[in-house]
């Protein structure tokens, strides 16, 4: 009798697709262990001294790990909880949160954690799940709201002065991760529920060009997460759930990927984000390994291209 039978592949706890088994593949190495439990880390990025920040999903911590590899904790627990960072150029960190998953907010604090501002407050309805700055000021915000048959969030745009919330592409089934290209005339966006990565190309900031919008690529699995860009226009996306992070060339054509050390066995597979060293090719990943040993980590591989310098840095 002819049967099935498991190999290599059959028996990963996350097989790669066999459309994606071809693409450049680079395994990541640790770089930093956070924890020996697994909190969801999320929303890594740079500040201006080259440390890392990032937070705590779960207890809207944010941590701070120098380049010496000094980690410390920025701001405490909180009941906001926390799923996005971005760094505006006076150097105040602003925290993109879906709270209760009811009422989401970004807030604004310092860069020693204190004089909390709200930014876009929890009455205005938003799942607020990741952000980024463009080059003026203002910055575009996912929303998580809705689910794979409902999609209620979207990409929505905070003008420079925080006067007014405008929608960029709305109708999105959990949105996700958001990133802005180097000229500022585009941006990436994941929807998380429906496993798609859109391409928008702007007229301005708030305005999609004719026939701009569009679906890039379909996702096999547990989902895509954060995005950011290289200088070369590059788009990298996180996928939780997968243990890895593809990349899409400037036209989200995939061209490469990066692997988490034991994703096979289950472990790391919660990878969320990502950040590129601006100004140079250093890539860094948070993951956890949710069960699995090997609690919450920082690895570290190299990305295509340096990261453009943001807002942060002008």
């Amino acid at each position: 009798m002819n049967g099935l039978n498991h190999n290599a592949l059959t028996c990963s706890a996350v097989p790669i697709p066999p459309w994606e088994r071809p693409l450049q593949t680079v395994e990541a190495q640790p770089y930093f262990n956070v924890s020996q439990a697994s909190p969801v880390l999320e929303g890594i990025v740079f500040d201006r001294n080259n440390n890392l920040l990032f937070v705590d999903v779960a207890t809207g911590r944010v941590f701070k790990l120098t380049p010496e590899r000094q980690l410390s904790i920025v701001l405490k627990e909180n009941s906001f909880g926390a799923s996005g960072l971005a760094v505006h150029k006076d150097g105040r960190i602003f925290i993109a949160s879906v709270g209760d998953m009811q009422r989401g907010s970004v807030r604004a604090i310092e860069p020693n954690g204190t004089r909390e501002q709200m930014i876009v407050a929890p009455d205005t309805g938003f799942l607020v799940n990741d952000l980024v700055f463009d080059n003026q000021g203002g910055f575009y915000f996912t929303d998580s709201r809705g689910n794979s048959a409902d999609p209620q969030g979207g990409v929505f745009y905070v003008s420079p002065n925080v006067g007014s919330i405008h929608a960029i592409l709305p109708g999105l089934a959990v949105g996700n991760g958001i990133a802005i290209d180097p000229a500022g005339s585009q941006i990436w966006a994941t929807e998380h529920a429906k496993n798609r990565l859109h391409r928008v190309r702007l007229s301005d900031a708030t305005t999609v060009a004719p026939f701009g919008s569009v679906v890039t690529y379909q996702f096999t699995g547990p989902a895509p997460d954060g995005a950011r860009v290289d200088s070369e226009g590059n788009v990298y996306v996180a996928i939780s759930g997968q243990g890895r992070v593809m990349v899409f060339n400037r036209n989200g054509l995939p061209i490469g990927q990066i692997v988490l050390p034991d994703r096979d066995k289950g472990r790391n597979l919660k990878s969320t984000s990502l950040a590129i060293r601006p100004g140079h090719r250093e890539l860094f990943i948070v993951a956890n390994s949710g069960t699995e040993p090997g609690g919450a980590m920082i690895f570290r591989s190299g990305a295509f291209a340096p990261a453009p310098f943001p807002f942060s840095h002008q």
